[in-house]
Protein backbone atom coordinates (compact mmCIF):
# COMPACT_ATOMS: atom_id res chain seq x y z
CA UNK A 1 0.00 0.00 0.00
CA UNK A 2 2.81 2.39 0.92
CA UNK A 3 4.54 1.55 -2.37
CA UNK A 4 1.42 2.49 -4.33
CA UNK A 5 1.07 5.74 -2.38
CA UNK A 6 4.72 6.62 -2.98
CA UNK A 7 4.37 5.85 -6.69
CA UNK A 8 1.27 8.05 -6.91
CA UNK A 9 2.96 10.99 -5.18
CA UNK A 10 6.04 10.67 -7.41
CA UNK A 11 3.86 10.59 -10.52
CA UNK A 12 2.02 13.72 -9.42
CA UNK A 13 5.29 15.53 -8.82
CA UNK A 14 6.56 14.63 -12.29
CA UNK A 15 3.22 15.69 -13.76
CA UNK A 16 3.35 19.07 -12.05
CA UNK A 17 6.96 19.63 -13.12
CA UNK A 18 6.09 18.77 -16.71
CA UNK A 19 3.17 21.19 -16.72
CA UNK A 20 4.91 24.02 -14.87
CA UNK A 21 6.25 25.85 -17.98
CA UNK A 22 2.80 25.86 -19.52
CA UNK A 23 1.15 26.93 -16.29
CA UNK A 24 3.71 29.69 -15.83
CA UNK A 25 3.87 31.10 -19.36
CA UNK A 26 0.48 30.48 -20.93
CA UNK A 27 -2.16 32.96 -19.85
CA UNK A 28 -5.79 33.17 -20.81
CA UNK A 29 -7.38 36.57 -21.37
CA UNK A 30 -10.19 37.99 -23.50
CA UNK A 31 -9.11 41.23 -25.16
CA UNK A 32 -11.20 43.85 -26.95
CA UNK A 33 -9.35 45.53 -29.80
CA UNK A 34 -10.79 48.56 -31.60
CA UNK A 35 -9.31 49.17 -35.06
CA UNK A 36 -9.81 52.41 -37.01
CA UNK A 37 -9.40 52.00 -40.79
CA UNK A 38 -11.12 53.83 -43.66
CA UNK A 39 -13.51 51.92 -45.90
CA UNK A 40 -12.41 54.06 -48.84
CA UNK A 41 -9.85 52.06 -50.83
CA UNK A 42 -8.15 55.17 -52.17
CA UNK A 43 -6.23 55.17 -48.89
CA UNK A 44 -3.12 53.01 -48.68
CA UNK A 45 -4.27 51.92 -45.21
CA UNK A 46 -7.87 51.06 -46.08
CA UNK A 47 -9.79 48.25 -44.39
CA UNK A 48 -9.46 45.97 -47.43
CA UNK A 49 -5.68 46.34 -47.37
CA UNK A 50 -4.91 46.24 -43.65
CA UNK A 51 -7.56 44.01 -42.05
CA UNK A 52 -6.11 40.78 -43.58
CA UNK A 53 -2.73 41.59 -42.01
CA UNK A 54 -4.25 41.99 -38.54
CA UNK A 55 -6.17 38.73 -38.89
CA UNK A 56 -2.99 37.05 -40.14
CA UNK A 57 -1.18 38.13 -36.97
CA UNK A 58 -4.11 36.98 -34.82
CA UNK A 59 -4.08 33.58 -36.47
CA UNK A 60 -0.32 33.17 -36.02
CA UNK A 61 -0.47 34.04 -32.32
CA UNK A 62 -3.26 31.54 -31.76
CA UNK A 63 -1.78 28.75 -33.88
CA UNK A 64 1.64 28.82 -32.26
CA UNK A 65 0.25 26.98 -29.26
CA UNK A 66 2.83 28.78 -27.16
CA UNK A 67 2.78 31.39 -24.45
CA UNK A 68 0.50 33.78 -26.38
CA UNK A 69 -2.11 31.27 -27.54
CA UNK A 70 -4.32 31.93 -24.52
CA UNK A 71 -5.06 35.49 -25.60
CA UNK A 72 -8.47 35.70 -27.32
CA UNK A 73 -8.71 38.84 -29.43
CA UNK A 74 -12.15 40.27 -30.11
CA UNK A 75 -11.34 42.63 -32.97
CA UNK A 76 -13.86 45.27 -34.00
CA UNK A 77 -13.23 47.35 -37.11
CA UNK A 78 -14.65 50.88 -37.34
CA UNK A 79 -14.60 53.32 -40.23
CA UNK A 80 -12.10 56.16 -40.17
CA UNK A 81 -12.62 59.08 -42.55
CA UNK A 82 -9.44 60.98 -41.59
CA UNK A 83 -11.67 63.66 -40.03
CA UNK A 84 -14.00 62.91 -37.11
CA UNK A 85 -15.46 59.40 -37.40
CA UNK A 86 -12.90 57.68 -35.20
CA UNK A 87 -13.13 60.24 -32.42
CA UNK A 88 -16.94 60.14 -32.33
CA UNK A 89 -16.92 56.33 -32.26
CA UNK A 90 -14.50 56.27 -29.35
CA UNK A 91 -16.46 58.95 -27.48
CA UNK A 92 -19.66 56.89 -27.84
CA UNK A 93 -17.94 54.12 -25.88
CA UNK A 94 -17.44 56.34 -22.84
CA UNK A 95 -20.57 54.97 -21.17
CA UNK A 96 -19.92 51.36 -22.10
CA UNK A 97 -16.98 48.99 -22.05
CA UNK A 98 -13.82 50.64 -23.23
CA UNK A 99 -11.43 48.69 -25.48
CA UNK A 100 -8.22 47.20 -24.15
CA UNK A 101 -6.25 48.29 -27.22
CA UNK A 102 -6.72 50.76 -30.09
CA UNK A 103 -5.03 50.25 -33.46
CA UNK A 104 -4.95 53.42 -35.58
CA UNK A 105 -6.03 55.88 -36.79
CA UNK A 106 -3.38 56.71 -39.36
CA UNK A 107 -4.28 60.27 -40.44
CA UNK A 108 -2.64 62.93 -38.29
CA UNK A 109 -5.61 65.13 -37.43
CA UNK A 110 -7.90 62.24 -36.61
CA UNK A 111 -5.21 60.40 -34.67
CA UNK A 112 -4.52 63.46 -32.51
CA UNK A 113 -8.07 63.52 -31.13
CA UNK A 114 -8.26 59.76 -30.57
CA UNK A 115 -4.86 59.49 -28.87
CA UNK A 116 -5.65 62.35 -26.51
CA UNK A 117 -8.85 60.67 -25.34
CA UNK A 118 -7.27 57.21 -25.16
CA UNK A 119 -4.35 58.55 -23.11
CA UNK A 120 -6.84 60.10 -20.70
CA UNK A 121 -8.62 56.73 -20.42
CA UNK A 122 -5.35 54.82 -19.97
CA UNK A 123 -5.77 52.82 -23.19
CA UNK A 124 -2.70 51.86 -25.27
CA UNK A 125 -2.76 53.10 -28.86
CA UNK A 126 -0.55 51.65 -31.60
CA UNK A 127 -0.60 53.20 -35.05
CA UNK A 128 1.31 52.77 -38.28
CA UNK A 129 0.50 56.43 -38.88
CA UNK A 130 0.47 59.62 -36.78
CA UNK A 131 3.99 60.17 -38.14
CA UNK A 132 4.14 63.97 -37.83
CA UNK A 133 6.73 65.64 -35.62
CA UNK A 134 4.14 66.90 -33.13
CA UNK A 135 3.35 63.38 -31.89
CA UNK A 136 6.87 63.01 -30.52
CA UNK A 137 5.83 64.85 -27.36
CA UNK A 138 4.67 61.94 -25.20
CA UNK A 139 4.66 63.75 -21.87
CA UNK A 140 0.90 64.28 -21.57
CA UNK A 141 -1.69 64.17 -24.34
CA UNK A 142 0.09 61.53 -26.47
CA UNK A 143 1.45 59.53 -23.53
CA UNK A 144 -0.10 56.20 -24.63
CA UNK A 145 0.85 56.36 -28.33
CA UNK A 146 3.31 53.88 -29.82
CA UNK A 147 4.28 54.44 -33.45
CA UNK A 148 4.99 51.12 -35.14
CA UNK A 149 6.14 52.81 -38.37
CA UNK A 150 9.14 55.17 -38.54
CA UNK A 151 8.05 58.79 -37.99
CA UNK A 152 8.97 61.32 -40.64
CA UNK A 153 11.74 62.76 -38.51
CA UNK A 154 13.45 59.35 -38.59
CA UNK A 155 13.60 59.58 -42.38
CA UNK A 156 15.06 63.05 -41.99
CA UNK A 157 17.99 61.49 -40.13
CA UNK A 158 19.00 59.90 -43.43
CA UNK A 159 19.42 63.32 -45.00
CA UNK A 160 21.32 64.60 -41.98
CA UNK A 161 23.77 61.70 -42.34
CA UNK A 162 24.24 62.46 -46.05
CA UNK A 163 24.69 66.21 -45.49
CA UNK A 164 27.39 65.51 -42.93
CA UNK A 165 29.08 62.95 -45.17
CA UNK A 166 29.16 65.16 -48.28
CA UNK A 167 29.46 68.56 -46.52
CA UNK A 168 26.34 69.97 -48.16
CA UNK A 169 24.97 73.13 -46.57
CA UNK A 170 21.76 74.16 -48.32
CA UNK A 171 18.55 72.51 -49.54
CA UNK A 172 15.27 73.45 -51.13
CA UNK A 173 12.28 71.41 -49.96
CA UNK A 174 9.74 71.05 -52.77
CA UNK A 175 6.47 69.41 -51.81
CA UNK A 176 2.82 69.10 -52.67
CA UNK A 177 0.38 70.02 -49.87
CA UNK A 178 -3.03 68.41 -50.44
CA UNK A 179 -4.54 70.05 -47.32
CA UNK A 180 -6.13 66.71 -46.31
CA UNK A 181 -3.72 63.92 -45.38
CA UNK A 182 -0.76 66.30 -45.91
CA UNK A 183 1.71 63.43 -46.11
CA UNK A 184 4.38 65.37 -47.95
CA UNK A 185 3.94 68.44 -45.77
CA UNK A 186 4.53 66.41 -42.60
CA UNK A 187 7.35 64.43 -44.25
CA UNK A 188 9.45 67.45 -45.12
CA UNK A 189 8.46 69.15 -41.89
CA UNK A 190 10.61 66.52 -40.21
CA UNK A 191 13.54 67.44 -42.48
CA UNK A 192 13.03 71.15 -41.78
CA UNK A 193 13.02 70.72 -38.00
CA UNK A 194 15.89 68.26 -37.79
CA UNK A 195 18.15 70.25 -40.13
CA UNK A 196 17.62 73.72 -38.71
CA UNK A 197 21.39 74.32 -38.66
CA UNK A 198 21.49 74.23 -42.46
CA UNK A 199 20.21 76.73 -44.98
CA UNK A 200 16.78 75.24 -45.65
CA UNK A 201 14.08 76.86 -47.79
CA UNK A 202 10.79 75.52 -49.08
CA UNK A 203 8.66 75.67 -52.22
CA UNK A 204 5.05 74.54 -51.77
CA UNK A 205 2.58 73.36 -54.41
CA UNK A 206 -1.13 73.64 -53.64
CA UNK A 207 -4.40 73.74 -55.56
CA UNK A 208 -4.14 77.53 -55.45
CA UNK A 209 -0.51 77.50 -56.51
CA UNK A 210 0.09 74.95 -59.29
CA UNK A 211 3.53 73.94 -60.51
CA UNK A 212 5.44 76.72 -62.30
CA UNK A 213 8.67 75.10 -63.43
CA UNK A 214 10.31 78.41 -64.42
CA UNK A 215 9.74 79.89 -60.98
CA UNK A 216 10.80 76.69 -59.26
CA UNK A 217 14.04 76.35 -61.21
CA UNK A 218 14.95 79.93 -60.33
CA UNK A 219 14.59 78.96 -56.66
CA UNK A 220 16.69 75.84 -57.21
CA UNK A 221 19.60 77.71 -58.81
CA UNK A 222 20.95 78.96 -55.47
CA UNK A 223 20.67 75.62 -53.68
CA UNK A 224 23.02 72.64 -53.48
CA UNK A 225 20.36 70.00 -52.79
CA UNK A 226 16.73 69.65 -53.85
CA UNK A 227 14.46 67.32 -51.82
CA UNK A 228 11.08 66.59 -53.43
CA UNK A 229 7.93 64.91 -52.17
CA UNK A 230 4.93 64.78 -54.49
CA UNK A 231 3.14 62.69 -57.07
CA UNK A 232 5.22 60.92 -59.70
CA UNK A 233 3.84 62.99 -62.60
CA UNK A 234 4.93 66.33 -61.13
CA UNK A 235 8.38 64.97 -60.28
CA UNK A 236 8.78 63.89 -63.89
CA UNK A 237 7.74 67.35 -65.10
CA UNK A 238 10.28 69.01 -62.81
CA UNK A 239 13.11 66.69 -63.81
CA UNK A 240 12.39 67.18 -67.51
CA UNK A 241 12.46 70.97 -67.07
CA UNK A 242 15.68 70.82 -65.05
CA UNK A 243 17.30 68.57 -67.65
CA UNK A 244 16.31 70.94 -70.45
CA UNK A 245 18.09 73.78 -68.65
CA UNK A 246 21.17 71.60 -68.03
CA UNK A 247 20.67 71.58 -64.26
CA UNK A 248 21.02 67.79 -64.00
CA UNK A 249 24.75 67.77 -64.70
CA UNK A 250 25.82 67.96 -61.07
CA UNK A 251 25.09 71.60 -60.28
CA UNK A 252 22.38 70.39 -57.90
CA UNK A 253 21.80 67.07 -56.19
CA UNK A 254 18.18 65.95 -56.65
CA UNK A 255 16.35 63.71 -54.18
CA UNK A 256 12.92 62.18 -54.26
CA UNK A 257 11.22 60.80 -51.15
CA UNK A 258 9.29 57.59 -51.77
CA UNK A 259 6.75 57.20 -48.99
CA UNK A 260 5.29 54.05 -47.50
CA UNK A 261 6.83 51.54 -49.98
CA UNK A 262 4.11 52.51 -52.44
CA UNK A 263 4.12 54.26 -55.80
CA UNK A 264 1.61 56.94 -54.78
CA UNK A 265 4.44 59.28 -53.86
CA UNK A 266 7.66 59.53 -55.83
CA UNK A 267 8.17 56.03 -57.16
CA UNK A 268 11.08 57.20 -59.34
CA UNK A 269 9.41 55.92 -62.50
CA UNK A 270 10.50 57.82 -65.61
CA UNK A 271 8.88 55.66 -68.28
CA UNK A 272 5.47 56.65 -69.66
CA UNK A 273 5.66 55.41 -73.23
CA UNK A 274 5.53 58.94 -74.63
CA UNK A 275 7.84 61.12 -76.69
CA UNK A 276 9.65 62.38 -73.59
CA UNK A 277 10.77 58.98 -72.31
CA UNK A 278 14.33 59.31 -73.59
CA UNK A 279 14.81 62.75 -72.03
CA UNK A 280 13.17 61.57 -68.81
CA UNK A 281 15.51 58.60 -68.58
CA UNK A 282 18.52 60.89 -68.86
CA UNK A 283 17.04 63.39 -66.42
CA UNK A 284 16.32 60.69 -63.85
CA UNK A 285 19.97 59.68 -63.93
CA UNK A 286 20.39 62.70 -61.63
CA UNK A 287 17.46 61.78 -59.37
CA UNK A 288 18.14 59.86 -56.17
CA UNK A 289 15.37 58.16 -54.21
CA UNK A 290 15.18 57.71 -50.44
CA UNK A 291 12.87 54.85 -49.49
CA UNK A 292 12.27 52.37 -46.68
CA UNK A 293 14.77 49.52 -46.54
CA UNK A 294 13.28 46.48 -48.28
CA UNK A 295 13.36 43.12 -46.56
CA UNK A 296 14.59 39.82 -47.96
CA UNK A 297 13.10 37.71 -45.18
CA UNK A 298 11.48 34.53 -46.64
CA UNK A 299 8.57 34.72 -44.21
CA UNK A 300 7.70 38.13 -45.61
CA UNK A 301 7.27 36.65 -49.07
CA UNK A 302 4.69 34.20 -47.74
CA UNK A 303 2.97 37.06 -45.95
CA UNK A 304 2.85 39.10 -49.17
CA UNK A 305 1.19 36.23 -51.04
CA UNK A 306 -1.41 35.87 -48.29
CA UNK A 307 -2.17 39.59 -48.44
CA UNK A 308 -2.93 39.46 -52.16
CA UNK A 309 -5.53 36.73 -51.84
CA UNK A 310 -8.36 38.85 -50.33
CA UNK A 311 -8.24 41.25 -53.26
CA UNK A 312 -8.58 38.41 -55.72
CA UNK A 313 -11.54 36.97 -53.81
CA UNK A 314 -13.54 40.18 -53.58
CA UNK A 315 -12.58 41.36 -57.07
CA UNK A 316 -11.34 44.73 -55.90
CA UNK A 317 -10.66 46.92 -58.93
CA UNK A 318 -10.01 50.34 -57.40
CA UNK A 319 -6.97 49.23 -55.42
CA UNK A 320 -3.68 50.78 -56.48
CA UNK A 321 -0.42 49.13 -55.40
CA UNK A 322 -2.23 46.07 -54.08
CA UNK A 323 0.50 43.90 -55.50
CA UNK A 324 2.91 45.38 -52.94
CA UNK A 325 2.73 45.17 -49.16
CA UNK A 326 3.11 48.77 -48.05
CA UNK A 327 4.34 50.11 -44.75
CA UNK A 328 0.87 50.27 -43.18
CA UNK A 329 0.01 46.64 -43.90
CA UNK A 330 3.27 45.48 -42.37
CA UNK A 331 2.97 47.89 -39.45
CA UNK A 332 -0.49 46.88 -38.28
CA UNK A 333 0.53 43.23 -38.34
CA UNK A 334 3.50 43.98 -36.10
CA UNK A 335 1.34 46.20 -33.86
CA UNK A 336 -0.74 43.28 -32.63
CA UNK A 337 2.41 41.24 -32.04
CA UNK A 338 4.09 44.04 -30.08
CA UNK A 339 1.06 44.54 -27.86
CA UNK A 340 0.85 40.81 -27.16
CA UNK A 341 4.50 40.65 -26.08
CA UNK A 342 4.13 43.67 -23.78
CA UNK A 343 0.81 42.48 -22.30
CA UNK A 344 2.19 39.02 -21.53
CA UNK A 345 5.21 40.54 -19.82
CA UNK A 346 3.06 42.95 -17.80
CA UNK A 347 0.67 40.20 -16.67
CA UNK A 348 3.58 37.98 -15.61
CA UNK A 349 4.58 40.80 -13.30
CA UNK A 350 1.13 41.03 -11.78
CA UNK A 351 -0.39 43.87 -13.82
CA UNK A 352 -3.91 43.88 -15.30
CA UNK A 353 -4.80 44.27 -18.97
CA UNK A 354 -6.43 47.56 -17.96
CA UNK A 355 -3.12 49.06 -16.86
CA UNK A 356 -2.45 50.85 -20.14
CA UNK A 357 0.43 52.87 -18.73
CA UNK A 358 2.38 49.77 -17.73
CA UNK A 359 1.68 47.93 -20.98
CA UNK A 360 2.65 50.98 -23.05
CA UNK A 361 5.93 51.38 -21.18
CA UNK A 362 6.80 47.75 -21.96
CA UNK A 363 6.31 48.36 -25.68
CA UNK A 364 8.86 51.18 -25.64
CA UNK A 365 12.61 50.69 -25.77
CA UNK A 366 12.10 47.18 -27.15
CA UNK A 367 13.35 45.17 -30.12
CA UNK A 368 11.44 42.19 -31.50
CA UNK A 369 11.12 40.17 -34.69
CA UNK A 370 8.39 41.51 -36.99
CA UNK A 371 6.97 40.04 -40.17
CA UNK A 372 9.60 41.76 -42.33
CA UNK A 373 12.52 41.63 -39.95
CA UNK A 374 13.73 43.22 -36.75
CA UNK A 375 11.60 46.02 -35.30
CA UNK A 376 13.19 48.47 -32.88
CA UNK A 377 11.08 50.86 -30.79
CA UNK A 378 13.03 53.66 -29.12
CA UNK A 379 12.66 54.95 -25.56
CA UNK A 380 10.06 57.49 -26.75
CA UNK A 381 7.78 54.85 -28.25
CA UNK A 382 8.73 55.54 -31.88
CA UNK A 383 10.08 53.02 -34.33
CA UNK A 384 13.63 53.46 -35.51
CA UNK A 385 13.75 53.58 -39.30
CA UNK A 386 16.04 51.87 -41.77
CA UNK A 387 16.18 53.58 -45.15
CA UNK A 388 17.80 52.96 -48.52
CA UNK A 389 19.27 55.34 -51.07
CA UNK A 390 18.67 54.37 -54.71
CA UNK A 391 20.29 55.79 -57.84
CA UNK A 392 20.20 54.96 -61.53
CA UNK A 393 23.19 52.70 -62.09
CA UNK A 394 22.55 51.82 -65.73
CA UNK A 395 21.50 54.96 -67.60
CA UNK A 396 21.02 53.14 -70.89
CA UNK A 397 18.57 50.72 -69.33
CA UNK A 398 17.19 53.28 -66.85
CA UNK A 399 17.43 50.85 -63.92
CA UNK A 400 17.89 51.72 -60.26
CA UNK A 401 19.91 50.04 -57.55
CA UNK A 402 20.38 50.55 -53.81
CA UNK A 403 23.76 52.22 -53.24
CA UNK A 404 23.59 53.02 -49.51
CA UNK A 405 21.59 52.21 -46.39
CA UNK A 406 20.93 54.19 -43.25
CA UNK A 407 20.27 52.28 -40.03
CA UNK A 408 18.38 54.32 -37.48
CA UNK A 409 19.18 52.19 -34.42
CA UNK A 410 22.84 53.17 -34.40
CA UNK A 411 22.76 56.09 -36.86
CA UNK A 412 25.18 54.51 -39.35
CA UNK A 413 25.36 55.34 -43.05
CA UNK A 414 26.50 52.25 -44.98
CA UNK A 415 27.92 52.64 -48.50
CA UNK A 416 27.40 49.63 -50.77
CA UNK A 417 29.70 48.50 -53.62
CA UNK A 418 27.52 50.22 -56.23
CA UNK A 419 27.99 53.60 -54.55
CA UNK A 420 29.71 56.25 -56.70
CA UNK A 421 31.03 59.30 -54.83
CA UNK A 422 31.29 61.28 -58.06
CA UNK A 423 27.53 61.04 -58.49
CA UNK A 424 27.00 62.99 -55.24
CA UNK A 425 29.76 65.56 -55.79
CA UNK A 426 28.64 69.06 -56.71
CA UNK A 427 30.12 70.30 -59.97
CA UNK A 428 31.48 73.84 -60.13
CA UNK A 429 32.00 76.41 -57.36
CA UNK A 430 29.04 78.69 -57.97
CA UNK A 431 27.16 77.35 -54.93
CA UNK A 432 30.03 78.48 -52.68
CA UNK A 433 29.28 82.13 -53.51
CA UNK A 434 25.52 82.56 -53.96
CA UNK A 435 25.87 86.26 -54.76
CA UNK A 436 27.73 85.29 -57.94
CA UNK A 437 25.23 82.66 -59.03
CA UNK A 438 23.84 83.20 -62.52
CA UNK A 439 20.08 82.81 -62.21
CA UNK A 440 19.40 82.94 -65.92
CA UNK A 441 18.23 79.86 -67.80
CA UNK A 442 21.32 79.95 -70.03
CA UNK A 443 24.26 78.06 -68.55
CA UNK A 444 27.62 79.79 -68.04
CA UNK A 445 30.09 79.58 -70.95
CA UNK A 446 33.77 79.24 -70.22
CA UNK A 447 36.50 81.22 -72.04
CA UNK A 448 37.00 84.93 -72.73
CA UNK A 449 34.95 86.48 -75.51
CA UNK A 450 35.10 90.02 -76.96
CA UNK A 451 32.90 91.47 -74.21
CA UNK A 452 34.98 89.87 -71.49
CA UNK A 453 38.25 91.18 -73.00
CA UNK A 454 36.83 94.71 -73.24
CA UNK A 455 35.83 94.51 -69.60
CA UNK A 456 39.35 93.52 -68.58
CA UNK A 457 40.89 96.48 -70.43
CA UNK A 458 38.44 99.00 -68.99
CA UNK A 459 38.94 97.56 -65.52
CA UNK A 460 42.73 97.93 -65.81
CA UNK A 461 42.46 101.61 -66.82
CA UNK A 462 40.07 102.41 -64.00
CA UNK A 463 42.32 100.60 -61.54
CA UNK A 464 45.32 102.71 -62.57
CA UNK A 465 43.36 105.97 -62.19
CA UNK A 466 42.17 104.94 -58.73
CA UNK A 467 45.74 104.12 -57.61
CA UNK A 468 47.07 107.52 -58.74
CA UNK A 469 44.23 109.36 -57.01
CA UNK A 470 44.77 107.37 -53.83
CA UNK A 471 48.49 108.23 -53.85
CA UNK A 472 47.90 112.00 -53.94
CA UNK A 473 45.07 111.77 -51.40
CA UNK A 474 47.25 109.79 -49.01
CA UNK A 475 50.15 112.25 -49.32
CA UNK A 476 47.93 115.26 -48.65
CA UNK A 477 46.17 113.49 -45.77
CA UNK A 478 49.49 112.61 -44.08
CA UNK A 479 50.65 116.26 -44.15
CA UNK A 480 47.38 117.38 -42.58
CA UNK A 481 47.61 114.78 -39.85
CA UNK A 482 51.16 115.72 -38.96
CA UNK A 483 50.12 119.35 -38.50
CA UNK A 484 47.32 118.37 -36.10
CA UNK A 485 49.29 115.84 -34.07
CA UNK A 486 51.09 118.31 -31.84
CA UNK A 487 47.87 120.10 -30.81
CA UNK A 488 46.01 116.93 -29.98
CA UNK A 489 48.66 115.08 -27.92
CA UNK A 490 47.34 116.40 -24.62
CA UNK A 491 43.90 114.91 -25.24
CA UNK A 492 45.08 111.59 -26.65
CA UNK A 493 44.92 109.76 -23.31
CA UNK A 494 41.28 110.68 -22.75
CA UNK A 495 40.24 109.71 -26.30
CA UNK A 496 42.04 106.38 -26.08
CA UNK A 497 40.31 105.46 -22.84
CA UNK A 498 36.90 106.47 -24.23
CA UNK A 499 37.46 104.38 -27.35
CA UNK A 500 38.41 101.29 -25.32
CA UNK A 501 35.37 101.67 -23.07
CA UNK A 502 33.14 101.91 -26.12
CA UNK A 503 34.56 98.71 -27.67
CA UNK A 504 34.26 96.84 -24.37
CA UNK A 505 30.65 97.96 -24.03
CA UNK A 506 29.77 96.81 -27.57
CA UNK A 507 31.22 93.32 -27.08
CA UNK A 508 29.43 92.95 -23.74
CA UNK A 509 26.14 93.79 -25.44
CA UNK A 510 26.84 91.25 -28.18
Amino acid sequence: MSFILLFTVTLCVYFLVALSPVMTNTMTEDLDVLVFLPQNNSYLFSYERVAPAIRYAQKRLKADGGQYSGFNFNIQFENSDCLYDAFFTLADRSCGQKPDLILGPVCEYEAAAVVRLASHWNIPVISAGALATGFANKNKEYSHLTRIAPPYVKMAETFTAMFEHFSWRSALLVFEDDREQRNCYFTLEGVYHLMSNYNIESYVLTDDKPLDTDELLRSISDMEVVIMCMGAEKIREIMLAAHKRQMTTGKCIFFNVELFNASSYGNGSWKRGDEYDNDARQAYAALNTVTLLRTVKPEFENFSIEMKMPFEKVGLHDCNDCENVNMFVEGFHDALLLYTIALHEAMKNGYSKKNGTEITSRMWNRTFEGIAGQVSIDANGDRNGDFSLMTMINVEAGTYEVVANYFGVNGTFQLLPAFNTEHFTLKGGDKDHPEKTDKSDTPCKCGLGVSALTGVIVGAVLGAVILVAFYFFRKNYRITIERRTHGEECDSGKHRQLREDSIRSNFSAA
